[in-house]
């Protein structure tokens, strides 16, 4: 683990977050990006920082099923249990799948992470660089006294035109839904407070009577009012943008099956195209290495190219990973590598990574020092009463000695092996809108969430 930068937090003191208040993040699947927001002094979320992310698995869509490949979409909590510095994949954070809206369409599937490495099976894999500043942001607002903070993941930016270009996805009524969810946030700048009943996510209300059963009859709620203004203004205006690109014949998307995932199309520029080979019938290639002399990062290309923006603010960062990775998670090792790739064996999130050998300075309890909040603001009730977790725990050393620990130690090898990729979804049942109004029942989505992880 590594103190955040001196260019982090000068950023931090110009957009006026303080250091410790509470983050979020968003993942943005087809434009391959990961944003963290922050809340400033006055309590409200802004954009912090942007991120292209080196390696996503799977298709569009959620995850459904153990061994699907799948990253997941939806939305997540992560508490400081959940933080991992002893990653096999440098540093990660659990994101809690299934959650209960993925139990109750009884979806299966564990370990989902994201972490560091750039090798993926169904998390969203960023390099060690990267990993080490959004961790060490978390970090930071577990300390100042966060609970616990929410991760946002989606196929694409919920915007009009791209919801007007997948319209003929089978996944359309479960992103809809979630899309829901994203107004709520960006029509308010505040983390929405997620509940679930009826099989079906609900964002921001309060049960009139009784309490939300993920799988019962959902209890007659209300949602703020002001609440309800904001997000009937931008749906509106997003229903407005789709008619208008539907009505001009905007190409849509083909709906495809076995497609590899992406990668940020900054990663894909560096890629050595002209040394690659396959592997498990996938083509692998070689991003080149941070520093001369070190190891190159083995990835597996993906089949289709993600889009993505050319915000500048996403290309930095982007080689930090210089040991050898495979989307299975391979050793550090040319020969280990070699095994991963002949399916000799592998490492997989799921084996809890033995006790840290190094020494650790005793870390004093967080100051509870809570963000500022507005009084009208809607909380996100937290579950969590774990103490901070070693995962939350300031470090007191310099990066450098973190980094120059053994591979050996930091990466245990499991046996989990990716298996099977998944089949096609139910056809999803028709939407009814996402009028907020008191007591709304709302609709389910046939099309839900799998599992991902190597072997899961």
């Amino acid at each position: 683990m590594q103190p955040l930068s001196r260019e982090m937090q000068a950023t931090l003191v110009k957009k006026d977050m303080p250091v410790e208040s509470p983050v979020l993040l968003r993942v943005f699947k087809e434009e391959a990006e990961l944003e963290v927001w922050k809340q400033d002094s006055a309590g409200q979320y802004a954009l912090l920082k942007t991120y292209p992310i080196c390696r996503w698995s799977g298709e569009l869509g959620p995850k459904v099923k153990q061994g699907d490949r799948q990253a997941p979409e939806g939305f997540y909590t992560i508490t400081p249990g959940q933080m991992n510095p002893n990653s096999s994949f440098h540093l990660a954070f659990n994101l809690g799948f299934p959650n209960a809206y993925d139990k109750a369409n009884d979806r299966t599937g564990a370990f989902l992470m994201i972490h560091g490495d750039c090798s993926s099976s169904g998390c969203y894999a960023m390099t060690d660089e990267q990993i080490s500043e959004i961790y060490a942001l978390g970090r930071e607002a577990f300390l100042g006294g966060q609970k616990s903070f929410q991760v946002q993941a989606y196929p694409f930016r919920m915007t009009g035109l791209n919801m007007a270009r997948h319209r003929n996805s089978p996944h359309m009524a479960f992103w809809r839904m979630i899309k829901d969810g994203n107004d709520h946030f960006e029509a308010t700048r505040q983390e929405p407070k997620i509940d679930v009943c009826e099989k079906h996510y609900v964002f921001n209300a309060t049960p009139v009577s009784g309490r939300f059963d993920p799988t019962g009859r959902c209890p007659a709620y209300q949602v703020p009012q002001d609440i309800t203004a904001a997000v009937k203004d931008k749906q509106d205006q997003d229903e407005h943008q789709f008619a208008s690109y539907v009505a001009q014949g905007v190409r849509t998307v083909a709906v495809t099956t076995g497609s590899d995932g992406g990668m940020h199309p900054t990663f894909l520029a560096k890629v050595n195209t002209n040394e690659t080979f396959v592997s498990n019938g996938r083509k692998v290639a070689s991003l080149p290495p941070l520093s001369p002399g070190g190891k190159p990062t083995y990835v597996y290309l993906p089949t289709q190219t993600a889009v993505a923006s050319a915000d500048p603010e996403t290309t930095s960062g982007v080689i930090g990973s210089t040991r050898v990775a495979s989307a299975d998670g391979s050793s550090d090792s040319s020969i280990g590598a070699i095994g991963k790739w002949l399916g000799l064996g592998g490492k997989a999130e799921d084996t809890p990574p033995p006790p840290n050998p190094k020494p650790t300075t005793a870390a004093k309890p967080a100051a509870a020092k809570p963000a500022p909040k507005p009084a009208a603001q809607t909380m996100l009730a937290s579950s969590s009463s774990r103490p901070v977790a070693l995962g939350a725990i300031r470090p007191t050393q310099a990066p450098a000695q973190v980094q120059g620990q053994s591979r050996a130690e930091a990466k245990p090898q499991g046996t989990a092996q990716a298996k099977a990729e998944a089949k096609a979804d139910a056809a999803p049942a028709a939407y009814a809108g996402a009028t907020l109004l008191p007591g709304a029942q709302p609709v389910r989505g046939s099309s839900a969430f799998e599992n991902r992880w190597g072997g899961m």
